[in-house]
C-alpha cells in the first residue's frame, strides 16, 4: 500500500479535528441528500398498487433507492479520485484528503455540543433547548437542565460512532486497495438514507426498511469496538476502565437499535450517570430501557468531559488502526 495513502488519511483526520465543516463550502453530503429525494420521488410515482401489494411495493423500491444511492455515492467517488490520480498527484491527494477529511464530522459534533453547554452556562435554557433539538429527534421545548445535558451526552456518544468510528473503519478497510475514501462515502450514503427514509413511521415503515437494515450493519462492527476504545479513552482520562467496560456488558442491549447502546452504555459507565427512560417524541411520552447507573446525578460538565472521551477514542481508534495495518504488512 501507498504510504502517502496514510498520510493523506491523517491528514484529513487532523483537518476534521481543527476545522470541522466550513459553513459555507459545498459539502458532498448535501449532494446525496438531494440524490435521495429525487431518487425517493421517481421511485414512489412507479408504485402503483394498492391493499396487499403496496407494501411489498414500497420495500422493493426502497431497495432499489438503497442499492443505487450507495452505488452511486462509492461509484462517483471512485470516479472522481480516478480522474484525479491522471490529472496530477497533488490533484489526487487533494480530492483525496477533502473526501476523507469531509466523512468524519468529529469537530462538528463537538462544536454543536458546546453550543448547547455555553447556552447552559449563561443560563439561557430556552436556547439551549431551542439547540439540543438540532442535535436530537425528541422533543425539547419542556427538558430541564439535566433533560439538556442528557441529551448531548447520548447523541455525543451515539455519534462517536455514526460520525467517526465507522468512517474511520471504512477507511482503513479500504486504505490496502486504494478505496478508502470511496468506501467512507458508501458508508455515509448509507447513513444518511437512514436519516432521510430509515424511520418506523407510516411513510417510511416499508420504504425505508433497506436502508435502516444497511445502517444497521454497517455500523454493527464499529459500534461493538467503540465498547472497548470508550473505556479505554475513559481510562486515559482518568475516568477508569472498569465501570464503563462493565457496564457496556451489562447494558449494551437496553435500546431499540442493535448498536446505540454500546457506546452509550460504555459512555454512562465512564461518566458514573444514568441515561435513557423516557422521552418525548411529537408529544407523546416514550419510556426508553435505561443504561447505566445514577452514581451521581447528571451536571453541566458531563458535556465537555463526554466531547473529551469522544476526542481521546477517535486518536485511539487511528492509532490502532494504522498499527493493524503495519501490523498486517500493508504499510
Amino acid at each position: 500500500m501507498d504510504l502517502s495513502l496514510i498520510i493523506d488519511a491523517g491528514a484529513a483526520f487532523l483537518l476534521d479535528a481543527v476545522l470541522g465543516d466550513p459553513p459555507r463550502f459545498p459539502h458532498p453530503v448535501r449532494f446525496i441528500g438531494r440524490l435521495i429525494a429525487k431518487a425517493e420521488k421517481v421511485l414512489r410515482s412507479a408504485i402503483h398498487s394498492g391493499g396487499g401489494q403496496q407494501a411489498a411495493e414500497e420495500r422493493i423500491a426502497g431497495a432499489i433507492l438503497t442499492l443505487f444511492v450507495v452505488g452511486a455515492t462509492f461509484g462517483g467517488v471512485f470516479g472522481i479520485l480516478a480522474v484525479a490520480k491522471q490529472v496530477s498527484p497533488v490533484i489526487f491527494h487533494g480530492c483525496n484528503i477533502y473526501f476523507i477529511y469531509s466523512a468524519l464530522a468529529g469537530r462538528c459534533l463537538a462544536n454543536e455540543s458546546f453550543k448547547v453547554y455555553r447556552l447552559l452556562r449563561q443560563g439561557d435554557l430556552a436556547g439551549a433547548r431551542k439547540q439540543v433539538g438540532m442535535l436530537v429527534g425528541r422533543d425539547t421545548h419542556t427538558l430541564d437542565e439535566k433533560g439538556i445535558v442528557r441529551a448531548v451526552v447520548e447523541t455525543a456518544a451515539e455519534n462517536t460512532v455514526d460520525g467517526i468510528l465507522s468512517p474511520l473503519f471504512f477507511i482503513f478497510l479500504g486504505l490496502p486497495f486504494g478505496m478508502g475514501a470511496p468506501l467512507a462515502y458508501a458508508f455515509k450514503a448509507a447513513s444518511t438514507l437512514d436519516s432521510m427514509v430509515g424511520y418506523k413511521n407510516e411513510r417510511y415503515f416499508h420504504f425505508g426498511r433497506a436502508s435502516a437494515k444497511l445502517d444497521d450493519a454497517l455500523n454493527y462492527i464499529p459500534a461493538r469496538l467503540s465498547g472497548v476504545f470508550i473505556p479505554a479513552a475513559a481510562f486515559c482520562c482518568g475516568k477508569g476502565f472498569r465501570h464503563s467496560f462493565q457496564t457496556m456488558l451489562r447494558d449494551r442491549r437496553n435500546h431499540q437499535s442493535p448498536n446505540c447502546a454500546y457506546p452509550e452504555a460504555a459512555m454512562a459507565g465512564a461518566l458514573g450517570v444514568r441515561m435513557g427512560g423516557t422521552n418525548i417524541y411529537f408529544g407523546q411520552p416514550v419510556e426508553k430501557p435505561t443504561i447505566g447507573d445514577d452514581i451521581k446525578e447528571l451536571e453541566l460538565r458531563d458535556i465537555p468531559e463526554t466531547i473529551k472521551i469522544m476526542w481521546v477514542t477517535s486518536f485511539l481508534f487511528f492509532a490502532v488502526g494504522v498499527g493493524v495495518l503495519w501490523v498486517i504488512g500493508c504499510l
